[in-house]
């Protein structure tokens, strides 16, 4: 079972990913029931996966009332406060950028908690916390973000990687769980700052077969 510190991670990964999928929703200018759902979407949709990944049954907001009443009472906040936002675009990937470093933790940390190796407990943080951010995109439009140029996988994996090398080597949850997060963080917030990226590849001739 994961311990108090992840699940307060848990739910704080849920309520920001919930505000990017409101202020997705704000961006289209939906109705309230589309925010809702948004919300629900984005900040469930990683967790969900990762638990059918698990075999977790029953899913954590099947289980916990407290993620889906979260979800909800966000989309309202932002429903009625998302037009004070300078901008909102912005908002959303910081607020994203939040979701990713705290989901990236909680994946690998329950993968952790059920035995799971070094590599697949990254691979599921990972996954956790690029999942939500997907769909979200996919629903209302909006470039992937797994398509813009600045670092965004990269972020998830280095924060997971962190993490559970911090976990491999003794160090306790909570400090490895602040390392890996302030790790995925900085570098989402840098590739936001200023463009960090990664080389792309680029097409070149083919090599000169000879005579």
């Amino acid at each position: 079972m994961a311990g108090p510190f992840l699940t307060m991670l848990d739910l704080a990964g849920v309520a920001v990913f919930a505000a990017a999928g409101a202020l997705a929703a704000s961006r289209r200018q939906l109705d309230i029931v589309s925010f809702l759902f948004m919300a629900a979407v984005t900040g469930l949709g990683g967790g969900t996966l990762r638990d059918l990944l698990l075999g977790a049954t029953p899913i954590f907001w099947i289980s916990d009332g407290r993620p889906l009443a979260l979800c909800a009472a966000v989309a309202v906040i932002v429903y009625l406060f998302a037009h004070k936002l300078e901008s909102r675009y912005r908002a959303l990937l910081w607020a994203d950028a939040i979701g990713l470093a705290a989901y990236a933790i909680v994946g690998s940390g329950k993968a952790l908690a059920t035995g799971a190796g070094f590599a697949p407990a990254i691979l599921l943080g990972v996954v956790s916390a690029t999942f939500g951010g997907i769909i979200r995109d996919v629903l209302t439009g909006e470039k992937s973000v797994l398509l813009r140029r600045e670092v965004y996988v990269t972020a998830a994996l280095l924060g997971a990687g962190v993490f559970v090398l911090a976990d491999f080597a003794g160090l306790s949850r909570p400090l490895a769980a602040t390392a890996g997060f302030l790790a995925g963080f900085g570098l989402r917030a840098g590739a936001l700052a200023f463009g960090w990226a990664l080389p792309v590849y680029r097409p070149r001739p083919p090599a000169d077969p000879g005579p």
